[in-house]
């Protein structure tokens, strides 16, 4: 049963395992829904993979590397320009699938699928990026030449919030470099994050068994998908507890973790900035898809002279920011993704009330949907300031001086995405550097990614970056060969 109907229709019947080139049902028998989460309505029924499943794929994709690495870069580059004319012609679709099933505002969806293509397009640069490097040797007569050279099969776990973007994040590169993928997205988000991407790739050529995906949960395969012995490296986005385990189990058997975790991420405003301008910036760093961005302002940092006044005019801002059904295209804050979610978040707001938090905007339940919460009188240790929220509300906490707001800003375990405002750019930049973060923005907000420029954090926020040549590097490996051109003496 697939529910769920889509431009042209080439994305109907896609919630199915794509295993070495084959669509097929999971064998364990159990079946799961994926439910839009405006409305919980069916969208589509999985059949999900077991272990013989996650065995099957894994074989698949290690009988495919060598022929695929192997391949004329040519070959390599076709294909992801055909993937490339195939999401830009249905890329109506993918939206629509993004709003139904991930609850994503049309702008938000939008965002996806552009930084998505962004992706793939840096992507089609790597196959020419491979090529050996000649380096200098001390000893009389060696050449030394450094080869890069695909890591071998690659395992990618994705999550719910932004699935289609953080799937082909590291599909696209891993592909394009010359390993194989076993996939395995976020089931609540299984046809955006995972059917979609299978059958773009299918329609583009990409030989059978160099993408595969399953669509199955932990609870039914347990730690297999990683503990497998064929996986060279696994890529994992989610949230740090998990990235926790699954960075331990991958070193267990010394393999690669490439991991993007939580974040909770500061957004400080110095004395001289321009005001709204950094209302305009915090309202969409924190609202954007509702909170559900690994990216997203949890804390705002002000100075306490003007508090108040950022204070009166971030809520006049979200004031006006519409929340409903997503479906709605002026809609700007949809649903959360589930129950749990929303439980999790509600409660956090009750503790941040007993903890004396005020609400200089308190939200309201509407069915799946929250609408904004924005907290003054709060303290960096409370609870509302130290947990990544995940939903639709932010922060305001006053300071005194810049070496003050520096150790607040960097007092928390989590270091993925900041910002800075300030008329002094130079400042702006030397405060950025202090910043414990992987990625600072000045006169910016926290929500930035360029298909080019590294993406990662710093402390429990994750290992590795995304990106350009830096995800060259984590999906690749090196090896030194060197060439003894003239007859070397020894010592004995």
């Amino acid at each position: 049963m697939n529910l769920l109907i889509t431009a042209a229709g080439i994305f109907t019947n896609v919630n199915k395992q794509y295993i070495n080139g084959e669509w097929k049902e999971g064998g364990t028998g159990t079946k799961a829904h994926i439910v839009d989460p405006y409305d919980r309505s069916l969208l589509a029924e999985v059949v999900l993979a077991g272990r013989e499943e996650v065995d099957e794929a894994y074989q698949s994709a290690k009988a495919a590397q060598k022929n695929w690495a192997a391949a004329p870069a040519e070959e390599k580059v076709k294909v992801m320009e055909n993937a490339i004319s195939i999401l830009e012609e249905h890329q109506d679709g993918v939206i629509d699938t993004l709003v139904r099933e991930a609850g994503s505002s049309r702008l938000k969806a939008t965002i996806e699928v552009q930084a998505a293509l962004g992706i793939m397009r840096e992507a089609m640069t790597f196959p020419g990026r491979m090529d050996p490097v000649a380096m200098t040797s001390h000893i009389p007569g060696k050449e030394n030449h450094i080869v890069r050279k695909p890591a071998g099969v690659v395992g990618i776990i994705s999550p719910f919030n932004f699935p289609f973007h953080l799937s082909i994040r590291s599909i696209a590169p891993a592909i394009a470099t010359g390993n194989t993928v076993v996939h395995k997205p976020d089931l609540q988000t299984a046809i955006s994050g995972g059917g979609i991407i299978a059958k773009i790739f299918e329609l583009a050529g990409l030989p059978k068994g160099v993408l595969n995906v399953l669509l199955t949960t932990p609870v039914v395969i347990g730690d297999y998908f990683i503990e497998h012995p064929i996986p060279r490296v696994i890529s994992f986005t989610g949230s740090t507890p998990v990235g926790r385990k699954v960075g331990a189990l991958a070193g267990q058997h010394l393999k690669k973790a490439a991991l993007e975790l939580g974040g909770n991420n500061p957004f400080v405003v110095l004395e001289d900035a321009d005001i709204q301008q950094a209302v305009e910036a915090a309202a969409f760093g924190a609202f954007l898809h509702q909170g559900q961005i690994c990216m997203s302002i949890n804390r705002i940092f002000v100075p306490r002279k003007i508090h108040d006044d950022f204070t009166a005019r971030l809520v006049e801002k979200i004031r006006s920011i519409p929340y409903g059904d997503p479906k709605e295209p002026e809609v700007i804050i949809g649903p959360l993704i589930n129950e749990n979610q929303i439980e999790k978040f509600l409660n956090v707001v009750a503790i941040a009330k007993q903890e004396g938090a005020h609400l200089a905007l308190e939200g309201t339940r509407i069915g799946n949907v929250i609408s904004p919460f924005v907290f003054t009188n709060v303290t960096n240790q409370s609870t509302v300031a130290q947990t990544e929220l995940f939903g639709p509300a932010v922060s305001i906490i006053p300071y005194d001086s810049e070496e003050e707001v520096l150790e607040l800003a960097n007092d928390t375990e989590f270091g993925l995405s900041s910002a800075v405002f300030t008329a002094d750019l130079q400042k702006g930049f030397q405060f950025a550097q202090k910043i414990e973060s992987g990625m600072t923005h000045v006169n910016d907000q926290t929500v930035n990614d360029e298909a080019e420029v590294p993406f990662g954090g710093e402390k429990c926020s994750g290992l590795g970056r995304y990106n350009g040549e830096w995800a060259l590097e984590e999906f690749t490996t090196v090896k030194w060969i060197s060439v003894q051109k003239e007859a070397r003496q020894y010592p004995f």
